[in-house]
């Protein structure tokens, strides 16, 4: 057996002759950080959906209260010119 199998500290060299390390204990801490971050990513999740409930309890249309929110994300003149593009179509078709 070689010895970085025993090591937790592992040298490899890549093909630029550039050399790194890579210890257990990095790599570990990375992990759990990724680790962590998805927890709190599934936290934030279950809160979105509560708040969602909860609108959808005092009657909001939550369908309607997404698509708001989508808009509020993107920037106005790109709505202002669906919109536009739409009203065109609707037009079109005799709606």
């Amino acid at each position: 057996m070689s010895d970085t199998s025993t090591n937790p500290d592992i040298t490899e060299s890549s093909p630029g002759d550039a050399t790194y390390r890579v210890t257990a204990n990095e790599l570990r801490q990375f992990v759990e950080r990724i680790e962590r971050l998805d927890s709190e990513k599934k936290d934030l999740a279950e809160q979105q959906k509560e708040v969602m409930a909860e609108a959808k309890s005092r009657g909001y249309d939550t369908k309607v209260l997404r698509k708001v929110i989508a808009l509020r994300k993107r920037d106005k003149d790109d709505i202002a010119e669906e919109e536009a593009v739409l009203e065109m179509y609707k037009e079109a078709l005799g709606m």
